[in-house]
């Protein structure tokens, strides 16, 4: 298997492009300056990841922002600080400040002139408007979970993409997802019988991060350290 074999790249976007851990750690330092004992990185984004896909699976409807505005209210209750309504409406807004890796855009682009490009991302639409113009590229579909009224790694958001995907001639072997997230991407990738790119972000890093641990390891088909190595190695294979 080759990545000149497909033909479209799917992307998760945040955590692939947006660095949402960066963007998560600095937001939540409102609560985190109060805890009673200082928090780790990790400590930080293992509660986040806690609480906020058990919020998807309660209110998967929800609106994202609105979704990360609880998960704000049940960090602070967890770690015994205040938080007014309006602070956790401002961290659902937070997310766009969120940056991208320094590597995203100038990878999508090159990619751009080999593929289709389309975004499978757990974010209301809004707030993606705000995230597509750091990434600089035109995505030829994006699909939201506020457009399929589930999140990752539900297979509706899965099954969503891949119908919406063939309604303009794309078959599933067309497709490559592109993702860190082993647990909303690369386990319901396997599910659904996808090819997968894994952009290992977090290698020097211990845990899963501001994800659920996925249990047995999935598999995937391609391995990176960075959208950069991605599109370094898609040179070597077109020259």
């Amino acid at each position: 298997m080759r990545l000149t074999d497909f033909k479209v790249l799917t992307f998760d976007c945040y955590g692939t492009l947006i660095d949402w851990e960066s963007g998560m750690v600095e937001a939540l330092k409102p609560l985190t300056s109060m805890t009673d004992r200082p928090l780790t990185r990790n400590e930080n984004l293992e509660a986040h990841a806690r609480h906020e896909s058990s919020q998807q699976r309660q209110t998967p409807s929800m609106l994202y922002r609105d979704l990360l505005s609880v998960v704000y209210k049940r960090l602070a209750e967890e770690w015994g600080v205040p938080a007014s309504h309006e602070e956790c409406a401002v961290y659902g807004r937070s997310v766009r400040n969120w940056p991208a890796f320094p590597d995203s855009s100038d990878a999508l682009q090159y990619l751009k002139k080999h593929y289709k490009l389309a975004i499978l991302s757990n974010v209301d639409n809004e707030t993606f408007s705000h995230s597509n113009r750091r990434l600089k590229v035109e995505f030829d579909a994006i699909f939201t979970a506020e457009d399929i009224g589930s999140y990752k790694p539900s297979l509706r958001n899965f099954e969503y993409m891949l119908e919406k995907l063939q309604g303009i001639g794309l078959a599933r072997t067309d497709i490559l997802h592109t993702a860190e997230s082993l647990f909303h991407d690369h386990k319901p990738a396997n599910d659904m019988g996808l090819a997968s790119c894994w952009i290992f972000r977090r290698k020097q890093e211990t845990g899963f991060g501001a994800t659920m641990d996925p249990g047995e390891t999935p598999s995937y088909d391609f391995q990176f350290t960075s959208m950069a190595e991605l599109a370094n190695a898609h040179r070597e294979q077109v020259r």
